[in-house]
């Protein structure tokens, strides 16, 4: 049942409290931290709602009428029952705080969160994150249905309804094992002879494999892109694909530098296109979420250690770092 129009707010109810207790409006309005012409615009407001007088006013304070006396007896059991609600909206948001659900594609998974999470700790301490690493669609999926706060991929795009701030530019290299044909060649192998090649790849719904496919379809729109050598969900797995010689494949270069130093795998430069592509942090379309997801954000794009980046600011998405090793 809705309200009438002939009940006080809380804070009004606040007030007669306050002048209950110390006997003047001056008093009650310094308690409440309110002025004396607020003070005399709430009694004068509860009166006429109220539709009686609630306070004598003398030259030695003011007292209630009986109407205001009945009014502070109804009103202690109202305004216990608000700081119980503001309790529990408070532990409410409290476990919130202390809780956050994220979703990351694989190479942020595996290569960048767990030293974002490191600082997270630090600045936040109390918070405990759950992880769910998917493909960059799913982490998509994810967000978009609210079982995520915050979400990390690596597609091409941003998709609708979605917010989203860059958190680092990456590199896909094209790799192929010691004395693959590739590695005898005096330049770049052109696009046109990668996109018939088949590759070892991710599954479709991978950032990696979206930035890669749509990058050789610009290069050579000509050609149709050979149907995979082979189609794994880890990078790891591709990797070992290739040291095999199941394929070439193009990765980040946060996965294959090690490999690379090593002399396992041979990077080979592909003429025409450039393959980098934004890694994002995305959520629900709307401000920065509140809480350990702002605090995780900020930890991502650089904020949290940039003197002059305010709270009530969300991260520049404009500072994303390369990440090349």
């Amino acid at each position: 049942m809705a309200l009438s129009p002939r009940v006080p707010d809380l804070g009004s109810l606040e007030l007669l409290l306050a002048v209950s207790r110390t006997g003047s409006l001056g008093a009650a309005g310094r308690e409440l931290g309110l002025t004396q012409q607020a003070v005399s615009a709430r009694v004068r407001t509860v009166e006429k709602l109220v539709g009686v007088p609630v306070l004598h006013r003398t030259a030695r304070g003011s007292t209630l009428t009986d109407a205001g006396a009945l009014m502070v007896h109804w009103a202690v059991p109202v305004l216990a029952a608000a700081e119980e609600l503001d309790s529990a909206i408070g532990a409410l948001r409290g476990e919130r705080d202390a809780h956050l659900d994220v979703a990351a594609s694989f190479t942020v998974a595996e290569y960048l969160l767990p030293g974002w999470l490191v600082r997270l700790r630090a600045r936040a301490p109390g918070v405990a994150v759950g992880l769910v690493v998917r493909n960059s669609d799913d982490v998509v999926r994810r967000v978009l249905a609210g079982q995520s706060r915050l979400g990390f991929v690596e597609g091409p795009e941003v998709p609708p309804g979605l917010s989203a701030a860059t958190v680092a530019v990456d590199e896909l290299v094209l790799v192929v094992p010691p004395g693959h044909p590739w590695t005898r060649r005096r330049g770049p192998v052109p696009a046109a002879e990668v996109a018939g090649t088949p590759l070892v790849t991710r599954e479709p719904g991978s950032g990696t494999r979206a930035t890669l496919e749509d990058a050789l379809r610009a290069a050579a729109p000509d050609t149709p892109l050979a149907a995979p050598a082979l189609e794994l969900a880890v990078t790891t797995a591709i990797r070992q694909a290739v040291l095999a010689g199941a394929g070439p494949a193009a990765l980040s270069d946060l996965a294959v530098s090690d490999d690379v130093a090593a002399g396992r795998l041979v990077r080979v430069p592909i003429a025409g296109p450039v393959l980098r592509r934004e890694l994002r942090a995305v959520w629900a379309s709307g401000p920065v979420p509140a809480g350990p997801a702002r605090d995780l954000l900020a930890v991502a794009t650089g904020a949290d250690r940039s003197a002059d980046q305010s709270p009530d600011r969300p991260p520049d998405a404009g500072r994303a770092r390369k990440v090349r090793r």
